[in-house]
C-alpha cells in the first residue's frame, strides 16, 4: 500500500527495528544476554542483543530467515563464540570478557530442525547415548530403565526402544530426540525450528506434547522459528528479531495486539494498514473513527488492525463493496473496497492517493454466501487499532 507522502517526500530506506522496551526484569532469572554481537567476516549477524529469561519460563524467538535467530541459539548453546557482550547461565557468564564455559558444561539441551538421530543406532541407543550407566543405579539396567521412563515422559510406548528412526513418523522422531536430550537433565532446552519438517495437523500435536512435557519437567526453553502461529501459541514470552536485532518483545497477546512497528505488525499475522488522521486519541479513517491507545504522533499516521476485528453487521456505520472473495472452509477472506476515508473528502489531507476510490482491505468471515463479488455490506470495527509514524511506512 502506498501512503500519504507525495512522491518526493517519500522515505529512501527501510526504517530500522524500533527496539521495544523488554518484559519486566525477572527476580529469577535463568538466561540473561547482553549486547550480545556476532560477526561472520564482514557480515553482521546480531548487533547488540540484550534478552532475558526466566527460570522454568518458555521464550520463542521468531523472524525471517537471515534474522540471526539460529546464531543466537547456537551462542546460548555454546556452539559459537559472540565478538562483543555476555552470556549469563543462572548468574555466571558462560561467554564474553575472557569468559568461556563450553557447551558440554552448560547444562543445555539441543534439539534441531531434523532431530539428527543417529540413524545407525536404535531408538534405546539414541536416547542412551549421552547417559552414563556408572551414575545410574543398577548400571545396565538402570540405563534401560531410564530410557523407558524417558519415552513414557514423551508420550511413546517403551517398546519403541528396539526400533530404528527410519520406522518412526516424523512426529515421533522428534520426540525421541526431545528424549535423548532430556537423558542429560538440561536445566534449559533449546529448540530449532524442530516442527517445521512435520505436516500441519501432526505439528500442532507433537508442538503441544513437546511442550507440555518440557512444562512438567520445569525446564527453561527456548524454541526459534520463523512460524508466527507456532510462537504465539508456544510460548509465554515472544522475542520478534529482525536484520540482526530485537524489535519487540513481550507475551504474545502484547506483541500480536500491540506490536511496536508496522513490519512486526504485518510479520506476526494479516494486518488491515489505513491511511489515518490522528487528533488526539482518535483516528480517522476509512473505517470512520478508531481509538488508539497512546498514539505515537498527530496528524498523518498508518492505522493498523487486526482482520479479526473488522466484523459484518447489519447495522454497522460503515460501508464496503466486495472486490472477491478466497473460500477456506472454516473461513472466507473477502476483499473490500472502502470509501474514500472523510478526512480526505474534507481537503484536510491532499487526496492523491485515491484517484478510483478508496482503499482496498481483507478481512475474514465464516460465511462465503453473503460475500459475493459487487455485494456491498456493512462493517463495524471492534477494539482499538495501533497507529504507527509515517516514517514506518515501507518504501514502494
Amino acid at each position: 500500500m502506498t501512503d500519504f507522502y507525495p512522491p518526493h517526500e517519500a522515505p529512501s530506506r527501510l526504517p530500522e527495528p524500533r527496539i521495544a522496551a523488554s518484559v519486566a526484569p525477572s527476580t529469577n532469572s535463568h538466561l540473561e544476554i547482553d549486547a550480545v554481537t556476532k560477526n561472520f567476516g564482514p557480515q553482521a549477524v546480531l548487533k547488540g542483543v540484550n534478552l532475558s529469561v526466566a527460570k522454568g519460563g518458555t521464550t520463542a524467538i521468531v523472524g525471517p530467515s537471515g534474522s540471526g535467530k539460529t546464531t543466537l541459539l547456537r551462542l546460548i548453546a555454546g556452539f559459537e563464540h559472540p565478538d562483543t557482550g555476555t552470556i549469563s547461565l543462572n548468574g555466571s557468564k558462560v561467554a564474553g570478557e575472557d569468559a568461556w564455559v563450553p557447551a558440554h558444561k552448560r547444562h543445555v539441551g539441543y534439539v534441531a530442525q531434523d532431530g539428527a538421530l543417529f540413524p545407525h543406532l536404535t531408538v534405546g541407543q539414541n536416547i542412551s547415548f549421552g547417559l552414563d550407566s556408572g551414575k545410574l543405579p543398577g548400571g545396565r539396567s538402570g540405563v534401560k530403565a531410564r530410557v523407558s521412563e524417558l519415552l513414557e515422559m514423551v508420550s511413546l510406548d517403551p517398546s519403541m526402544a528396539k526400533r530404528r528412526p527410519h520406522q518412526l513418523s516424523g512426529g515421533q522422531q522428534q520426540r525421541v530426540a526431545l528424549a535423548r536430550a532430556l537423558a542429560r537433565e538440561p536445566e534449559l532446552m533449546l529448540l530449532d525450528e524442530p516442527f517445521s519438517a512435520l505436516d500441519a495437523g501432526l505439528r500442532v500435536a507433537t508442538r503441544r506434547a513437546v511442550g507440555q512435557v518440557l512444562k512438567d519437567a520445569g525446564v527453561t526453553t527456548i524454541l526459534v522459528t520463523h512460524d508466527q502461529a507456532e510462537a504465539l501459541s508456544f510460548a509465554d514470552q515472544v522475542a520478534v528479531m529482525r536484520g540482526g536485532k530485537l524489535a519487540q518483545i513481550g507475551n504474545p497477546f502484547v506483541v500480536y495486539t500491540r506490536p511496536a512497528d508496522r513490519a512486526t505488525a504485518e510479520f506476526l499475522g494479516d494486518a488491515v494498514i489505513l491511511d489515518a488522521w490522528m487528533e488526539g486519541s482518535l483516528a480517522t479513517c476509512s473505517l470512520g473513527g478508531i481509538p488508539v491507545r497512546r498514539p505515537p504522533a498527530q496528524g498523518r499516521v498508518q492505522l493498523m488492525l487486526r482482520p479479526e476485528q473488522i466484523r459484518i453487521s447489519e447495522d454497522g456505520p460503515i460501508r464496503g463493496t466486495v472486490v472477491d472473495t478466497d473460500y477456506f472452509g472454516p473461513e472466507t477472506t473477502v476483499r473490500l473496497q472502502l470509501p474514500v476515508p472523510p478526512v480526505l473528502a474534507a481537503g484536510a489531507v491532499p487526496d492523491h492517493r485515491y484517484p478510483g476510490g478508496g482503499e482496498i482491505i481483507t478481512i475474514r468471515h465464516w460465511n462465503a454466501s453473503i460475500a459475493r463479488p459487487g455485494t456491498e455490506l456493512r462493517l463495524r470495527v471492534v477494539g482499538e487499532a495501533v497507529a504507527f509514524p509515517m516514517d514506518d511506512a515501507p518504501v514502494q
